[in-house]
């Protein structure tokens, strides 16, 4: 790990001014470590040779003054730091979600969700030590030694070379033990991490863990991980104490060594008692920043050690899909359209393919389908054939590895995000209510909603019935994820949110696959309701699964095929499509 990382300073230009405050003040400190021994080392020798307490009174009140003014930039630097890092983990925490929602959930499904979440919680939170005990000691450790070689200098030259000479021993046993200490410190924070991101893994999957009475070998591999990381945790604490013993040690043996020259020297009458006073007053504070340093260290490597995974994650380039309105959008795209209406344009499918990372064939092949306003189209396949890689494609979760797809005309890499995604209602498998009440998680996509269009939407789907039947109607909490609600319950209200939103695309991933058969032909029902007047794509496991299915393709291994339907057929006109 390196001492200072630049990247924090560059990913919090608003913790700049807190941190000039804190160097200031670690100046200031110095300058009064200095003051401090000198008036000291005068009280003391006045006192040796019997000056009396009128004379000392005026440098007794100044070493006072100077203790509460050390003690004040002591504790004012410790504010101003802690404020830094507080600075410095929201701008983090805000930047690590901002790129993780252009990464898009494509990037997220090849990550464990725990670790990133112990990443921006519990790694992030170890910043604390780095900027308020670490960065700190750091400037003093650089700025404290040169003023005291200085100051002693000007007292004893004979003992600076001696200060000199010994002071390089502090941070070269430092880097020494560092770089032993380096893998621990960075095997600790991946087991920290494993375990964070298992344990929330377990604690979202417990039910079907309880159900399938796998609970206990869980416990069984987190109990096994947590004694990993306690072993690594006590390991990486035994070196932190055995480096600390090692700068004590040579601190210590440095300053005797200082003890033992001036102290011959006093005897043979070749210094005065006050010189020799401030020279070993001052020697210890020569030593004591690098030694404090050393320590912080330790203690701040896991926040360092998080905050260059977050580093990582910022540094990984988003899709061009991202848009030209965000910030790592490729400099090369056509200028930003301001509005296309998918109420009236087409979009247009034209030899696209699709490839994810670390995988040895294509989600989608040479894929060519036109879809004018009003369309009613059904995707078929198996698990796996491509059906949901390309409504990534048309949610702009993901981007084309190959061809192109285009919006009345325009190539869709030019549409701001923001404005293509306000036209579109997605109603996925397991839609995702949050931890709010029905009448919020109805509203998501539609924040300004009245309360009058939330219960009509509710109706339209089927869902007023049950929400007015639960404890507090619309203004129930949900639980996390909708647990409280069943399958078909939550399916509902999903539909509800996309029916409020009236966007003129609607895209459907298997809404009734975990349905039984009346619950399915309920949300059928709705999903009738929520298609009138839209652009519908509607994927299904098989064609029979759904009614009015309109114009039916069958997608094998990401090839796409167009398949007679059995089901009623809407006019030709409606639906222009070529594989």
């Amino acid at each position: 790990m390196k001492p200072l990382d630049p990247r924090l300073l560059r990913y919090s230009a608003a913790a700049r001014g807190y941190l000039a405050v804190t160097v200031a003040l670690g100046l200031a400190a110095t300058g009064l470590i200095l003051i401090q021994a000198s008036l000291l080392a005068r009280l003391l020798a006045g006192a040796a040779t019997g000056t009396g307490l009128t004379v000392l009174a005026g440098a007794l009140v100044a070493l006072v003054g100077v203790l509460v003014a050390r003690a004040a930039a002591s504790y004012g630097g410790e504010v101003t730091a802690l404020r830094a890092a507080a600075v410095v983990k929201s701008q983090l925490r805000r930047r690590l979600v901002d790129h993780a929602l252009r990464l898009g959930p494509s990037w997220l499904a090849r990550h464990r969700s725990g670790e990133v979440t112990t990443l921006a919680t519990r790694g992030l939170d170890g910043l604390d030590a780095y900027f308020a005990r670490y960065l700190p000691q750091l400037v003093l450790a650089c700025l404290v030694p040169f003023a005291v070689l200085i100051r002693v200098a000007f007292a004893d030259w004979i003992s600076a070379v001696v200060i000199g000479v010994t002071l390089p021993l502090i941070p070269v046993f430092a880097i020494l033990v560092g770089l032993h200490t380096k893998a621990t410190t960075q095997r600790q924070w991946r087991l920290l991490a494993r375990l964070g991101g298992h344990f929330l893994d377990v604690v979202e999957g417990l039910p079907t863990l309880k159900l399938f009475g796998r609970g206990k070998p869980q416990a069984e591999v987190i109990g096994k991980v947590t004694e990993e990381y306690r072993a690594v945790t006590m390991s990486t604490l035994r070196v932190a104490f055995l480096s600390g013993f090692v700068l004590e040690l040579a601190a210590a043996l440095a300053t005797a060594l200082v003890a033992v020259e001036v102290g011959l020297r006093l005897l043979a009458g070749h210094m005065s008692y006050q010189t020799a006073l401030l020279v070993l007053l001052l020697t210890p504070e020569a030593y004591l920043p690098l030694r404090a340093v050393g320590a912080q260290f330790h203690a701040s490597t896991e926040g360092a050690a998080a905050a260059r995974d977050v580093f990582e994650i910022l540094d990984t380039p988003a899709p061009a899909s991202a848009g030209p309105d965000t910030p790592t959008a490729a400099p090369n795209l056509p200028a930003p359209v301001r509005h296309v209406s998918l109420r009236d344009n087409t979009i247009k499918l034209s030899g696209v393919s699709l490839a994810y990372p670390g995988r040895d064939r294509q989600a989608l092949s040479g894929l060519n389908l036109t879809i004018r306003p009003g369309d009613r189209i059904t995707l078929a396949g198996s698990s796996g054939a491509g059906k949901s890689s390309l409504l990534a494609l048309l949610l702009r979760f993901a981007e084309p590895t190959g061809g192109r797809i285009e919006v009345g005309g325009v190539d869709l890499t030019s549409i701001p995000v923001a404005d293509w995604r306000r036209q579109i209602s997605w109603v996925s498998q397991q839609p995702y209510l949050f931890t709010a009440s029905v009448a919020d998680n109805i509203a998501l996509g539609q924040p300004e909603a009245s309360p009058q269009a939330i219960v009509r939407a509710a109706q339209a789907m089927g869902a007023a019935e049950f929400i007015e039947d639960l404890p507090g109607g619309y203004a129930t909490e949900v639980g996390e994820r909708g647990l409280r609600l069943s399958s078909g319950q939550r399916q509902q209200i999903a539909l509800a949110r996309a029916f409020l939103r009236a966007a003129p695309l609607l895209l459907l991933d298997e809404p009734t696959a975990h349905l039984d058969a009346v619950s399915a032909h309920r949300l059928e029902e709705a999903i009738a309701t929520l298609m009138a007047d839209r652009t519908v794509i509607q994927v299904t496991h098989s064609q029979n699964q759904t009614r009015d299915i309109g114009r039916l393709f069958t997608l094998d291994h990401g090839i796409l095929r167009q398949a007679s339907s059995p089901c009623l057929t809407p006019a030709p006109a409606l639906l222009a499509a070529t594989s």
